[in-house]
C-alpha cells in the first residue's frame, strides 16, 4: 500500500480575459488564493509572462509576496521564473528574500521561458534558452548555498557575487523544473535533484512521455548521486466542473473561445476549433475536464495509470467560466475529488455498508428490546394495581 498521499493545488498562469481590468483581475487572484486555502488546497504556482495579453503576471515573486500576506498556510511556487530573462544574482536574491517573507512557504520553480514574444522582445534566440537556463540555475544554487561567484558567460558577468541573504529554508528552498514534452526538464531535475513540474501533463505530447521523462530524470539523478521523489512530482491539467456535464459546458461558454484563440497563438499544438466544437474537442482528446467531479477523478486516475504515483495534482486556473461558476468548481473539487483520493470517507462508507448488512439483525434486536420494554412496563403496571388492591 502506497504511503504517497496525493496533494492538490493550483497552477495560476494566469489566463484572464483581455476586456477586464487587470487591477480587478489581480485582486481577484489574491482572493482566489484565500479561497483555495480555506477549501484545503495545498499550494499555488504562479507564472511569469511578458506578452500575449492574457497572462498578466510579469513577476511571480511580487504576486506571491502579496498573496502570502493574505494567507497563513497554503504554499506558493514560482511557476516558473524564466531564468534566461534575468541575471542569476538577482534571481537568487529575490528567492532568498521571498523565502524569508513567507517563512519558508515558497518553492523556486524555473524554466527556459515559453512565449516567443517574451524572448523576441529581449532579442533572445529561443534555441539558446534551455542552455542558458541551466547555466543560470547552476550559479543560483551556488549563490543560495553561500558561495562567492566570479563568472563570465555570453549573457551575464558576475564578479565577487554573493547572495545578500541566505535562504530561510536550509539548506535550500524546494527547487522545481518545468517539464513539458522534451527530455530536457527530466535531465535538469535529475542533475540537480529538483522536483518536476509537468505543465503539459494532459496534452497529448506531454501525456505520452510522462513515464519516459520520469525515467530519464531518475536515471540522470543516479548519475549525479541524487534521488527523485515522487512526492514532489506535480502534474498540471485544466479543469472546470459543475453538478452536471451539461451545466459545465454551459458555464464555459463565458470565456472558453477567448482562451482558445490565445492558445492558438502560443501553443505548438493548437486545437483549431471554436464555439461548441472547442469544449467537445478538449474533452474528447482528454486535454481537459469540462464535466463533473467524477470526470476530474477519472482524469487524475488516468494520469496515475500512465505516470505511476505522483505527489500533487495542479488544476490549471482558466477563466473559462464566470467568477461565481469558477468558485463553485473549486468548491466541488474540494468536496468530492479531494476526499476521494484521501480516502477520507472510507470508514464512513465501511460503517454504512456494515449497518446495511446488519440491518435485519439490528431491526430484530431493536424490536426485541422494544417489546421487552413494553412488557416490563405492563408488568410494572400490573404489579402496582395488585399492590393497590391489596391495600384496600
Amino acid at each position: 500500500m502506497s504511503d504517497i498521499q496525493l496533494r492538490h493545488g493550483i497552477f495560476l498562469a494566469p489566463y484572464h480575459p483581455i476586456g477586464e481590468s487587470p487591477t480587478t483581475l489581480l485582486r481577484r487572484d489574491i482572493e482566489y488564493c484565500k479561497l483555495w486555502e480555506d477549501l484545503g488546497y495545498n499550494e499555488v504556482w504562479v507564472g511569469e509572462h511578458h506578452s500575449g495579453g492574457m497572462e498578466i503576471i510579469a513577476s511571480p515573486e511580487l504576486f506571491i509576496a502579496a498573496a502570502a500576506e493574505a494567507t497563513t498556510r497554503i504554499r506558493f511556487g514560482t511557476g516558473v521564473i524564466s531564468l534566461p530573462y534575468h541575471n542569476p544574482l538577482m534571481v537568487a536574491n529575490r528567492i532568498a528574500q521571498l523565502d524569508h517573507q513567507t517563512q519558508g512557504r515558497v518553492s523556486f520553480g524555473f524554466g527556459p521561458g515559453l512565449l516567443m514574444g517574451d524572448a523576441h522582445m529581449q532579442a533572445i534566440e529561443p534555441k539558446l534558452t534551455r542552455n542558458r537556463m541551466l547555466e543560470a540555475l547552476d550559479v543560483i544554487i551556488r549563490l543560495l548555498k553561500g558561495e562567492e561567484v566570479t563568472e563570465t558567460s555570453e549573457w551575464y558577468t558576475l564578479q565577487n557575487a554573493r547572495a545578500h541573504l541566505l535562504p530561510y529554508t536550509r539548506p535550500l528552498p524546494e527547487i522545481a523544473v518545468a517539464s513539458a514534452g522534451t527530455p530536457s526538464g527530466g535531465k535538469a531535475a535529475g542533475k540537480y535533484g529538483a522536483s518536476m513540474l509537468c505543465v503539459a501533463a494532459s496534452d497529448s505530447g506531454g501525456f505520452n512521455v510522462l513515464d519516459t521523462n520520469w525515467q530519464i530524470a531518475c536515471e540522470t539523478a543516479a548519475e549525479y548521486g541524487n534521488t527523485m521523489d515522487r512526492r514532489n512530482l506535480r502534474l498540471v491539467a485544466p479543469i472546470h466542473i459543475a453538478e452536471t456535464r451539461e451545466q459545465a459546458f454551459k458555464n464555459v461558454e463565458w470565456g472558453l473561445d477567448e482562451w482558445g484563440d490565445y492558445y492558438e497563438l502560443v501553443s505548438p499544438n493548437p486545437f483549431k476549433a471554436k464555439g461548441k466544437e472547442l469544449p467537445k474537442k478538449l474533452v474528447e482528446s482528454k486535454r481537459a475536464v469540462i464535466g463533473t467531479p467524477d470526470d476530474a477523478i477519472e482524469m487524475i486516475e488516468r494520469m496515475q495509470g500512465k505516470q505511476g504515483e505522483f505527489g500533487v495534482f495542479l488544476a490549471q486556473h482558466v477563466d473559462w467560466a464566470d467568477p461565481a461558476a469558477t468558485r463553485k468548481s473549486y468548491e466541488l473539487y474540494a468536496r468530492y475529488v479531494m476526499p476521494h483520493f484521501a480516502k477520507t470517507n472510507a470508514n464512513r462508507r465501511a460503517t454504512q455498508d456494515w449497518m446495511i448488512e446488519q440491518n435485519t439483525n439490528f431491526q430484530d434486536r431493536r424490536k426485541t428490546a422494544s417489546d421487552a420494554a413494553f412488557a416490563q412496563h405492563e408488568a410494572e403496571q400490573s404489579e402496582k394495581k395488585a399492590h393497590r388492591k391489596a391495600g384496600e
